[in-house]
């Protein structure tokens, strides 16, 4: 397997010879604000270039996995669809890299003959992970995971990797049999929103750990991780991989969030085939190997 650039022209140029395909899932997650310029290069810069080697290339289509945070403007979202606008507001250079991404993909369509689509997950979990379960993990093999954050429980979308793959592959032949469909975003989940906090517990009770036993006010842990993030920034760490406790997670995890994935049964047959219970449990199976 080659290892290349998507922010280098001729480094992706000789891998799209003879490509009917591209699927584009690579990007950086950073929601602390200093130190994001990497961020943008790869989010944005990255999907450009991997745009216009798509187009050189002659690939025909061309399906981006973007994030359903690109319409979160820190408030609660119940059952959102493919209407809500973008978000207005800075929140986290992902989220504005994912945006400006987004919207240059689905600005490609029908171009040079390429069609395009992009698929809006959140919070996707699953083995092979190494970013979101496996900080949940790390935290409760220190003992450190016994405070969550929020008194009131607010609803969060989990999407399990096999059904992003799943529809992935299903955009793909959609596109094929429907080009009308080209230029159109999807919301991707599993259709089952819990609180964020039932999620981690879910994970905790099904590794035989205890369950988070006490809540912080949503006021004292924003303050507190605002005052982490300045010291990140301060002392040049703002660029490593966070941990978690940054502002815009805070109030993500104490907002609803969650999604309608109406359009992505009707356009494309999606049904999310593994459920979060069954997810976490073959999740937590493969950690343990």
């Amino acid at each position: 397997m080659s290892i290349s650039d998507i922010t280098d022209p001729r480094s992706i140029a000789p891998l799209l010879e003879g490509v009917d395909v591209v699927f584009h899932n690579a990007s950086l997650v950073q929601t602390a604000r200093a130190g994001a310029e990497r961020v943008w290069a790869v989010n944005l810069g990255g999907t450009q270039t991997m745009l216009e080697a798509a187009r050189k290339a002659g690939v025909k289509r061309f399906v981006y996995v973007s994030s359903a945070s690109v319409v979160y403007q820190g408030r609660d979202i119940e059952n959102g669809d493919e209407d809500l606008p973008y978000a207005a507001s800075s929140q986290a250079p992902y989220a504005d890299s994912k945006i400006a991404a987004e919207k240059e993909v689905l600005g490609a369509n029908g171009r040079g003959g390429l069609l395009t689509t992009s698929l809006r997950p959140h919070v996707i979990f699953g083995p092979g992970d190494n970013r979101f379960l496996p900080a949940i993990l790390s935290r409760a093999d220190k003992g450190q995971l016994k405070v969550g954050v929020g008194r009131q429980p607010r609803l969060s979308d989990f999407t399990y990797v096999d059904n992003l793959v799943d529809a992935l592959l299903l955009a793909d032949v959609g596109l094929s049999r429907d080009p009308s469909i080209g230029g159109r975003a999807y919301f991707i989940t599993n259709g089952e929103p819990i609180p964020f906090w039932d999620f981690v517990d879910r994970v905790l009770v099904a590794r035989g750990d205890p369950k988070i036993r006490y809540r912080i006010p949503y006021p004292v842990a924003y303050g507190a991780a605002a005052l982490v993030e300045w010291s990140r920034a301060i002392r040049g760490q703002a660029s490593h991989p966070e941990d978690g406790f940054t502002r815009f997670a805070v109030r993500y995890m104490c907002t609803h969030h969650y999604f309608s994935i109406e359009r992505a049964k009707k356009d494309l047959g999606y049904v999310p085939k593994v459920s979060i219970d069954e997810g976490i449990r073959r999740t937590i199976t493969a950690s343990a190997r």
